[in-house]
Parts: structure tokens; sequence; C-alpha cells
């Protein structure tokens, strides 16, 4: 018995004796790295790194870029069974424990004394996970997990168990870009965090241990292994029943790879955002920047609609250029035939995720695609990594039977295709011509043809193709200058080259109205004043004479000047021009924003030979629209930062205000102060020429918008040399909106602005404006209606018959037609001063 006394005795004080030891060896350490340790306070400021994300003006998404995806949750919006399966995966005693799980690190110690030093695994709680990650290197070293355990001991004491918890779930990387547990249910299910089921929950939260080992795209076999696991710890701390268990690991695996998917598709506006930021922050990508633009959620999409259809119908009616891709092989074995074998297998090497597309594409390829007679692997692959583009999805001919053609599409599909969607398809040989309408479905294309379909509104489909023609359409508020809506191309995916700002091409007769209007706004000119339409030789400054010509090739004569912007007369322009002098309308068309030094110094300008951008355009159009306020496009509306939403730069732009006094300088709207616009054209004027662009929708180049059913719409066609662009510029109050369609090499079109691009317009506009009601300006003070003489632009007497009217600038009115007995004095006494034609120039 004493001696059993003795060895309890003994045992007893070597406890003490090693609970004191690490007493004082954890006092030591404490009192060693305590110097060297990162303040645990400033986790509860922390700031993740966050991408740049870019909305609408009413908060859609539209873009969203940087290295690191995230989406920082409160610990309330995770859903209580995500917090039990990283607890099951991780940390199961997270709740109970204060920063340190001393089984775990016993466990740890192990592993150190076999490792020679070397931290291998285990040991860290969720709390000294928190600590490595945000404070710490990931250095597998004995020093850095003292100082981690005596961080997470500080951790506890600091913040509470739910705000730990919250940074831990923030913060880890998760495979694929995805940082954090919101991250991860966009990537892998395209899903917000709290619509996962539990096996796909269990599913991410076998990821922090190993991103890429478990990771379901990259190893289904190992991520589905780890997952039931999980489950299985689950139901053995009592988290979940025995029936949800058995639900949960018979779920099969639906992870996929997701983009971040924008509520609104605005790819060319997104990128313009994005490089406003990289050029003026150094952590664009990373600190968190939300960029609210000026963008409208509803006109962006129509806008990239019609847009879209328009330069299909254009590639429509110039026929068939030919598949895509031809001979495409059916199956991936078919397919590595004509392939290195050992370029192929490293390339797979390389990438987990490729080799576990390719896997999975041949165990579908098993199983028949209905319709389809054999292994189409390598068919589904090559549809899966071709993009859509806009309204065409990529399928491949599958058969040709008469007028019949069977299409594969995305996800093994098969589409059939009607003559009523082939019978097009003659073959293109140029801009002009077609060759002879096809007879079967075989002079289209064969099988194992790469090509594109089209939806069309009573949900059948048929052929159609990339078109070759591009455009871009530019949307402005008349009176701020906000940029609406911008499309630079068919389909950013296609081309990221943006036309609306990069393209500068000729503007042709869309140019007209600004030539007109620095004669309205002189006073040396009226609506009816007489021009004539006839032919003119000029020298050009070099050996050559410049003959200019009307486009129809005809001459009308003696012309006002109402009609000869209605029907585009380009003699009547150059005349107007003439007349004006150059050098000082040149100084007038400063005030649309057009550059002098881009503008030529010679009376071509008068027939739109100046390259201009489409947005550079629709400013000066917007100028029209307003009134003659000089508003300047903008699209950042406001720069936040962090997740406190600091603001960073808030737009401040110049609007137009036709109520304001001459010298008053800011107005207030909605609860903001703006500064007003300086006025740059007589309103007087600028409301005559608005209503000469009313004749050119009601009597000339542009009827087609008379489909629109609405008066207040006004606007001008543009073709230029060989219809090499096709151009629309118009606007109501609310609207302003350009169009340009041509070819970036600068070919031509074969097209008129009246076939190409007016179109486009008016299927914008007529879903912008549906439901609103018509608005013409207010006529300005000094405006005046005159009947006037359709031959000599004068003003008739109250007792002379017929003539039509005419607006006119009241202190700028033309002389008075004389009446007959006037005349005949005026002859007979040979007068040269005052003939019918004195206005003519």
């Amino acid at each position: 018995m004493k001696f059993f006394r003795t060895l309890a005795f003994s045992a007893f004080w070597l406890l003490v004796s090693l609970s004191t030891a690490s007493v004082l060896a954890v006092a030591g350490a404490a009192l060693y790295f305590a110097p060297g340790l990162p303040d645990v306070r400033q986790l509860q400021d922390f700031e993740l790194q966050t991408p740049l994300r870019i909305f609408t003006r009413d908060g859609k998404l539209i873009g969203e870029y940087g290295e690191e995806r995230r989406q920082p949750v409160n610990y309330d919006e995770i859903p209580p069974t995500m917090v039990d399966a990283l607890m099951a995966a991780e940390d199961a005693s997270y709740f109970d424990h204060h920063g340190v799980d001393p089984k775990g690190l016993a466990r740890a110690a192990v592993q150190l004394a076999a490792s020679g030093g070397d931290i291998r695994s285990g040991g860290s709680t969720i709390t000294m996970q928190v600590a490595r990650n945000y404070l710490l290197t990931l250095d597998q070293t004995f020093t850095r997990k003292i100082r981690e355990i005596l961080l997470a001991l500080q951790m506890e004491q600091i913040l509470s168990k739910e705000e730990i918890f919250e940074l831990y779930v923030n913060k880890i990387f998760l495979g694929h870009r995805a940082y954090g547990i919101a991250a991860a249910a966009e990537v892998y299910y395209d899903k917000p965090l709290g619509d996962l089921t539990l096996a796909q929950q269990a599913m991410i939260a076998g990821l922090p241990k190993a991103p890429s080992a478990f990771n379901p795209l990259a190893n289904a076999e190992r991520a589905l292994i780890r997952r039931n696991w999980i489950l299985f710890r689950m139901r053995d701390l009592g988290y979940i029943d025995q029936a949800a268990y058995d639900e949960a690991v018979q779920a099969p695996i639906t992870a996929r790879r997701h983009q971040t998917k924008a509520e609104v598709t605005a790819d060319y506006v997104a990128e313009m955002a994005r490089q406003y930021a990289v050029d003026r922050f150094d952590d664009a990508y990373t600190g968190g920047y939300r960029i609210t633009t000026t963008l409208d959620s509803e006109l962006q999409p129509q806008a990239r609609q019609a847009l879209a259809n328009g330069l299909i119908a254009y590639d429509t009616r110039h026929g068939w250029r030919g598949a895509e891709q031809s001979d495409i092989p059916r199956s991936l074995a078919e397919a590595q035939e004509n392939t290195d074998p050992e370029g192929l297998e490293e390339e797979l090497a390389e990438s987990p995720e490729v080799m576990s597309t390719a896997r999975q594409a041949a165990e579908r390829s098993q199983t028949e695609v209905d319709g389809i007679d054999g292994d189409v692997s390598n068919w589904l692959q090559v549809l899966d990594r071709t993009p859509v583009l806009g309204p065409l999805e990529p399928a491949i001919v599958v058969s040709t039977e008469g007028r019949e053609m069977r299409v594969l599409a995305r996800g093994g599909e098969v589409r059939t295709l009607d003559w009523d969607g082939l019978d097009w398809a003659q073959p293109y040989r140029n801009a002009r011509y077609r060759g002879a309408a096809p007879n079967s479905a075989a002079d289209i294309a064969s099988p194992g043809d790469l090509v594109r379909i089209l939806q069309r509104e009573d949900g059948s489909w048929r052929l159609s193709q990339q078109p070759d023609a591009q455009g871009s359409l530019v949307v402005l508020d008349p009176d701020t200058g906000a940029i609406l809506a911008l499309q630079g191309g068919f389909d950013y995916d296609a081309s990221k080259f943006n036309r609306a700002l990069q393209a500068r091409r000729q503007a042709g007769s869309i140019f007209k109205p600004f030539i007109y209007l620095a004669g309205l706004n002189s006073g040396e000119v009226n609506p009816a004043t007489i021009i004539n339409d006839a032919p003119v030789v000029m020298e050009d400054g070099s050996s050559e004479l410049w003959r200019p010509n009307n486009s129809s090739g005809d001459f009308l004569g003696p012309t006002r000047l109402r009609v000869g912007l209605a029907r585009s007369r380009n003699l009547v322009t150059i005349r107007l021009l003439q007349t004006l002098g150059l050098e000082r309308t040149i100084g007038f068309l400063e005030n649309f924003g057009f550059h002098p030094e881009r503008l030529p110094h010679g009376l071509s300008l008068a027939l739109g030979t100046t390259s201009l951008t489409p947005l550079e355009m629709t400013r000066g159009y917007a100028v029209l629209s307003n009134g003659g306020f000089a508003i300047e496009p903008w699209l950042i509306q406001e720069i936040t930062r962090g997740e406190a939403q600091t603001v960073v730069q808030e737009a401040d732009p110049l609007v137009a205000c036709r109520e304001c006094a001459a010298d008053q300088e800011t107005v207030e709207r909605d609860g903001k102060t703006y500064r007003v616009a300086p006025r740059v054209v007589d309103p007087a004027a600028a409301f005559l020429l608005r209503d000469m662009l009313r004749d050119v929708v009601e009597r000339g180049t542009a009827r087609r918008a008379l489909a629109l059913e609405r008066g207040d719409i006004v606007g001008k066609t543009g073709t230029t040399n060989d219809q090499r662009d096709a151009w629309f510029a118009g606007f109501n109050t609310e609207l302003a909106a350009t169009v340009w369609v041509g070819k970036d090499d600068n070919s031509s079109t074969a097209e008129y602005g009246s076939q190409a691009a007016l179109p486009i317009w008016v299927d914008f506009m007529g879903s912008a404006l549906a439901g609103t009601p018509e608005h013409w300006p207010e006529r300005p003070d000094g405006v005046v209606t005159r009947r006037v003489d359709p031959d000599t632009g004068r003003l008739l007497h109250d007792d002379q018959s017929g003539g039509i009217e005419e607006l006119f600038r009241a202190d700028h009115l033309p002389s008075y037609q004389p009446r007959r007995v006037d005349r005949a004095v005026e002859q007979e006494s040979g007068s040269q001063g005052t003939g019918a034609y004195e206005a003519i120039f």
C-alpha cells in the first residue's frame, strides 16, 4: 500500500510539474512572441478584398472584375445547416472551446514530432484558421503555429463566436476564384447561398481543406467522397436526421463552373467603366469599388436587341456566307486522330478541369442523343466551347433531307429547321450581288458543319449567321448628357472594339442639320430661303476640279431651305456653307463638341466628310434636342468604396434649363443642385431646325419613322461615299439616339442610311417610347407663322391668295412678295435690286 501511495503521490506531483511547465511554457511563449504579434483589434474593421462591380443607375449588375470573387455575408445570412456542415468538416467543438482545441493540438504535436519540426496538418480550429488567413503567413512552421494559437486566444477575448465565424466564411478560398461561401454558391451552383440544398452545402464545406483536391469540377469522385463523409459526420453529431442524410448522400453532383451573371448585358459599357476605374485607382480590382453608371436597365436591353435585329436583317438581305466551321469530327476519338497525342496529353495534364470535362463528355457519349445514332461527344464539346453571340446560338448540322435540316444544339437537343427558315440562304457573292436560290437543304450546309440558329417570335428556329456588318447605337438624355444606353457592336464576345467610342467614321448627311442651324442662328437665312440646287464646279486645292453632285444625280433648281434639308440636297447645303463662310461656320460647330482641328477646312464639310464617333454625333443631336444647351456626355454617376460604401466620386453634370434666366448658373432638381449648361444656340433657331427636321420624317428620307405613329420625333439619315457608312440620328424631347451601320474594313454596305440604320432606330425608339405621351417643346417667344410664296420664299400680303405657311424668327422675316403691278413697274424701270429671286444664293 505504501508503494501505491508513493506512486500516486509521485504521479500527482509529476502532473503538477507538467501542468506548471505547460503553463510556464505558454506564458513564456506568450512573453516571447507577443511583441511581434499583429493587433487582433484590426479584425473588427477589416476590409476584405472585393472585386470591382459595375451597376446600372437603378442597381442592376452589368460587370464584375477582379481575381477574387467575393460576396461578403453576415452571420445571420448563413443557413444553419451550412454552419453545421462547416463545423462538421473543420471544427465540431467550435462553439465550446476558447479558440484552441486541446485534442487537435495533441494530434498536431504527434505529427510535429514525427515530421522533425514541420506542421503537416491538423490541430487548427476555425478561430486559428481565421488568425492564419487574416494575420499571418501560410508557412507551415512551428513558430507560426505558436503565433496562431496565441492570436486565436486573443481573438476569443475580443470578438464573439459569430463575428469570428463570419470572418472565416468570407475569407476562405474555395477554388475557381471563389473566396467565401456566398461566392462559391454562385460559382459552382449559380444560386444564392440560401438556396443551396444540403448536399450542395456539404460539397462547399468540403472545399476549405483542399480546394483543388476536393473540387467537384476537377475531381468529382474525391469530391463526392469528401461530401458524403461530411454528411456522415453531420448525422453522427446530431445536426441532421437519418432521412435528411439518406436523401443528401444520394444526390448527384450538380456543380458546374458559372461566370458572374450580369443582370443587364452591357459589356461595352462595363468595359468603359472598368477602364475608368483602373486609370484612377491602384486597387481597382480589390478595393471593393462599386461604380453606378447612368445606364438605364430597360433601355439598354432594348438598344442591344434592336441593333442585333437590324444587323441580322441586313445580313440576311445579302446572302449566306457558309458555315463557320466544316467537317467537325463527331467523336472524341475521331477528333484526337487529327491532333498530336503527346501535345493533347500534356494539355490535359496541365488542366484537371479540361480533363474532367473530357471525361464527362466521353461518359455522356455512351448515352445516345435522341434522334442521332452513334457517338457525338466531340460535337457536344465543340458546342460547349462556342459562345452564343447575341441571339445567335451555335449548332452543328446533323442531317439535310430535302428541304429540311436537323441540327444539334447545346445540351444535346436536336432541332428541325423547315424550309421557311432556310430559303433565304442564297450564296453571298459581294455586297451587291447574291447567287442563285438554293433548291434543298443540302445546297446550304452539310452534316458536321457548325452554323448559327435564331429563334423566331413563334418559337420556331431558322438558320442564321454572324453578321458581316457591324454597328453601334448610342442613347443620351438630351437634358443632362447621361448615357442611357450604348451598344458598341453586334456582340462583345465577337469583337471588343467599341465602335460607339472608337470608330471615327464619315458622318455623311446627318451632319447637314448643323450647317443649316448655323444659317438659322445667324439670322441670314430662314426655312423659306431659296437656294439654287444646280451643278457647281470648284477648285479643291489640287489640280483637279471638284464637281459635287446630289445622290440622286438630278437637280431641283431654286429650292427652299426646308425642302433642301428634307430631301438631303448636297448642292443646297454646299451653297449655304459657301454663303455663311467656312471659318465662321466651323467656329459655330465647336458649340456641339466638334473639334475644329478634325473638321475639313473646305466646302466638303457641308457633305459630312468629317469623321466622327457615334457618341460625338449623338452629343450634337442632343444639343439640337434640348434647345441649344451644350451638355456633355457622361457615364459615371457615383463611385463608392468598401462595405461602408464611402462615396469616392459623384457626378456633377451640366444640365439644360429652358426655363432658366440667361445669367442663371445653377438649378435645383430632385433635391440636388446642378450647373446650367451654356446656351450656344438661339432657342428660336433651334426650334425652327427641329420643325424642319420633322419634314425629313414626313416628306423626306426618313419616312420609315412614320411607322412609330408619333408626331414628336425628328431626325436625319446619312450615307457616305460608296455607301460605306449608313447613319440615322434623331430625337424627341426625352431621348437622343444615333445608329451607325458599316463594316470594320470600310468596304461598302451597299445600303443607304434609310435602309440599314433607320429601321434599327425605329425598332429601338418604338420600344423605348412605348406608352409615353408625345411631347413637342413649346414654341419660343419670337417664333411666328407667316404665309409665303413657295417659289420665292417671300412673304405674301394679306390680299394675296395661295402660298404656304412657314415659321420664322420674328426679328428675321423675309421681304414681301411684290404685287403684280409692282413687278410690272420694276420690269419697265429696269430695276435690278428687288427681283423675285433676290434671296437665291
